[in-house]
């Protein structure tokens, strides 16, 4: 009797991996932008947003026709708009007797009493998430569940828009009303338990951005970005004035900008992080020192290297690459330790005195890239004094020569 419905769950929860994957970069993305880090809870609960509107997809469209050129339906009407018809259909299948209060359960397992039952359930979820996530008023869920189950009529009616020669479901007005009416009995139920919940307002209440690390997620990609950037600049320098004109192009991005918008690029500003330097605005010196130690010592891997193992044969063939190896062996082992270690620092950090930070809203928008609240060897007192400089990141945010932005709520 619910194999029906339990085959396209099965179906959701299978294929909820790759869905999840494919949002977790934008939902990073968002979570960046708009509260300058990502919460557990909030995370959980989009996921499990996410894996709802699956299953609820997934319950009004599964199973789909074999091929595409499927036969028309064999009912003579597509649409049924008289509102509730599913009360006739129960009173005329069921074979309980209504005077017989005891045989009232039986109603549960009539087709047309589980059909509707199913078309409520199938939106109590989202009235709840409507409520409680997104913090709707009550004619604005109604208004939601409403679209929802719009939506989900015109999906079928159409054969997923023309996708199938003919419609495989037909529209009911039915669903629509109790579609909608679940959505509503969500709305209620996410009012008792939010007295038991966290509130979704205060989530960032007492939030303060310098005790949030910068994470190596965060920088990944916000570098990830920033090569989207620096591959076009780079070949198109290389193809027009040569390779060292693009290295120079490439170069230029990463020390120039940051230095003239106090550490930003636009990856950077992407998930809202920037270089900071020692004082309250980016040297010139810290900047460049910072990519030459990092971009000199890729580049010397992956470009000198196989240069110097192209010359004739010489004593520097046997000595560089030995010496190159040692290197890299240090520098992995000094990653792995600041990966598994969170209070410490890259080397081109450490070398050129930089760090990285938090920008824009919140409490406190200034953080160390390896280590939480300060620099390594900055005592308490130090850290409550970086943050309480922080209130004045307007300043520190300001690209030179601009006036502050106005600051948005989390």
């Amino acid at each position: 009797m619910l194999q029906p419905y339990l085959s396209p769950v099965q179906t959701a929860f299978l294929t909820f991996p790759i869905a999840a994957m494919l949002f977790t970069l934008p939902f990073l993305i968002v979570q960046y932008r708009r509260h300058g880090y990502v919460n557990k809870w909030r995370g959980f609960l989009l996921y499990l947003f996410l894996l709802y509107l699956m299953n609820a997809v997934y319950l009004i469209l599964l199973p789909m026709p074999e091929s595409r050129h499927n036969a028309p339906p064999a009912a003579e009407h597509l649409m049924q708009l008289i509102p509730f018809t599913f009360i006739e259909d129960i009173l005329k299948e069921t074979n309980v007797d209504l005077n017989r209060p005891s045989q009232y359960i039986y109603f549960l397992k009539e087709r047309a009493v589980l059909q509707v039952l199913f078309n409520i359930l199938l939106t109590v979820p989202f009235g709840m998430f409507m409520r409680y996530y997104f913090r709707m008023r009550w004619f604005s869920c109604l208004a939601a569940s409403l679209a929802l189950s719009l939506f989900f009529e015109v999906t079928q009616v159409t054969g997923i828009y023309g996708y199938f020669d003919h419609p495989y479901r037909l529209f009911d007005v039915d669903d629509l009303m109790t579609n909608t009416l679940g959505g509503m009995v969500g709305y209620l139920v996410a009012q008792l338990l939010a007295v038991k919940l966290p509130r979704m307002d205060k989530l960032d209440a007492s939030l303060d951005l310098s005790t949030k690390r910068v994470s190596y997620t965060r920088r990944a990609i916000a570098l990830g970005v920033d090569g989207m950037v620096m591959l076009p600049i780079f070949a198109v320098g290389s193809l027009l004035l040569g390779t060292p004109v693009g290295l120079l192009l490439v170069m230029a991005y990463q020390v120039l900008i940051p230095y003239w918008t106090n550490g930003r690029t636009l990856g950077r500003a992407l998930v809202r992080i920037a270089i900071a330097g020692q004082g309250e605005r980016l040297q010139l010196r810290e900047v460049g020192g910072r990519q030459l130690l990092l971009y000199g010592f890729l580049g010397w891997n992956f470009v000198l290297m196989p240069y110097v193992a192209s010359l004739p044969a010489s004593i520097l063939q046997l000595i560089l690459p030995l010496g190159t190896l040692a290197l890299d062996i240090v520098v992995f082992v000094h990653v792995m330790r600041c990966l598994f270690n969170h209070q410490r620092q890259l080397w081109h950090e450490q070398l050129s005195g930089t760090r990285y930070r938090i920008t824009g809203r919140g409490r406190a928008a200034v953080s160390a890239s390896g280590e939480v609240g300060g620099m390594p060897g900055t005592s308490s007192g130090e850290v409550g004094g970086s943050a309480g400089a922080a209130s004045e990141s307007a300043e520190r945010d300001t690209p030179r020569g601009t006036q502050g932005q106005p600051s948005d709520r989390p």
